[in-house]
């Protein structure tokens, strides 16, 4: 089982121009927030065989949130 972690992504709870969005946008070294596009790319990555031996991972999909 592998573990899927994303970071600031926009979506119509957490909007890109949201009230506090700016100050997030700033703490990115993207300074943008993900898609949902972004976060299913690497999901359907995960369940394709090519993923087939990455086991147990955690995958930070963030912008560069935590780095």
């Amino acid at each position: 089982m592998n573990n899927v972690q994303p970071g600031p992504t926009a979506t119509d709870m957490n909007p890109s121009d949201g009230p506090q969005s700016e100050i997030i946008k700033n703490l990115l070294p993207v300074k943008r927030f993900g898609t949902d596009d972004e976060i299913a790319s690497l999901v359907a990555y995960l369940t394709s065989p090519e993923a087939g031996f990455v086991t147990g991972a955690s995958l930070t999909i963030d912008g560069g949130y935590l780095a």
